[in-house]
């Protein structure tokens, strides 16, 4: 969302072609492969700047690029008068959108295509069979979907089951430590959309004039919910022994609470990037994630505080025999250099 030169005034920061092409430089010489994009993103030119640069370091097939449909691309565009069939979940918008982003990102195909959000108007079958037939087709390698509710989801991965479709491999949607189906986690907001911050930084982007980002709205500072998160991060950061950011740190527990978590992280500044890339050599215990989890209460609600989460066996097991848990799944965590 970052990469491109069209949301500026909108509130969200933009970048011009020669800086986007150095912070994806960086990226790739750093070990970076995976590139998230969509097709409205900056107006189109996000998709346009990132198909040009990977064309012209012919790195093409050693990147992963994921892109998505549903938004309006064309919703800036004067030429463009008829706009409503541009939008939303249907055969002819993911066909047009497609198109159109296979030509900006001058490729044959795209690695990962995401229902960027859920329309509540297509139904679940035109969906998967129109997303299959990409598949098929060779265009599309993988499907993902992003800002959707969990039945939604839970729904179409079984209706492909069924009829020999395309599943949903990834699943796209907020997550930070502000917040806290087979499927991996691609997270977004990880970093609260820069409002993970101390009140050092907060208040040198006040007497700066930088703020931050407002494309949502004009309220770019923490509340007072949102400044309890850094001081328990500053008080992790000193029992770690690390000087890493506060940021970093975030970017760390996002990916060990869970298995399968791959963080999308925008931002526009290469020293950012090559800081976020110090999360990889930080791991955390389950006794520090726990910690970080006990900044903001969190009720688990009705049926869970009842029959449990499923990281135990049910009380209702347990009044009947002795049972061993089979191990979960974990995280992958950094082994010590």
């Amino acid at each position: 969302m970052s990469i491109g030169d069209k949301w500026e005034a909108g509130g969200m920061g933009s970048m011009n072609k020669e800086s986007s092409f150095k912070l994806l430089d960086a990226y790739y010489d750093n070990g970076g492969n995976f590139i998230d994009t969509a097709s409205n993103y900056q107006d189109e030119s996000s998709e346009m700047f990132i198909g040009e640069w990977a064309e012209k370091r012919g790195i093409r097939d050693q990147l992963f690029i994921a892109t998505k449909y549903s938004s309006n691309f064309k919703r800036r565009d004067p030429s463009v008068q008829q706009k409503v069939l541009h939008v939303g979940n249907s055969n002819k918008n993911l066909h047009v959108s497609v198109e159109a982003s296979l030509k900006k990102l001058r490729t044959t195909y795209i690695d990962l295509l995401y229902v960027h959000w859920w329309d509540f108007v297509t139904s679940v079958e035109e969906v998967m069979n129109s997303l299959h037939h990409l598949v098929a087709q060779g265009k599309v390698l993988y499907l993902g979907i992003s800002d959707t509710p969990a039945w939604i989801v839970s729904r179409a991965n079984q209706y492909a089951r069924d009829h020999g479709k395309t599943q949903f491999s990834v699943y796209q949607g907020a997550w930070s430590i502000l917040e806290s189906e087979g499927m991996a986690l691609a997270p977004w907001n990880v970093l609260a959309s820069g409002k993970l911050r101390t009140d050092e930084e907060e208040k040198q982007r006040r007497e700066t004039g930088e703020k931050g980002r407002m494309i949502f709205g004009q309220e770019w500072e923490r509340n007072e919910m949102r400044k309890r998160s850094p001081k328990r991060l500053r008080k992790l950061r000193v029992k770690l022994g690390r000087r890493a950011s506060l940021q970093v740190l975030a970017i760390a527990y996002v990916m060990q609470k869970t298995p399968f978590v791959f963080p999308i992280i925008g931002g526009r500044k290469i020293e950012h990037l090559m800081s976020n890339i110090e999360a990889l050599d930080i791991a955390l215990t389950a006794e520090q994630i726990a910690y970080l989890e006990s900044i903001l209460p969190f009720d688990i609600g009705f049926p869970a505080t009842m029959v449990g989460t499923g990281k135990d066996y049910s009380s209702f097991l347990k009044n009947a025999a002795h049972v061993d848990l089979m191990p979960l799944p974990t995280p992958i965590r950094p082994e010590g250099k």
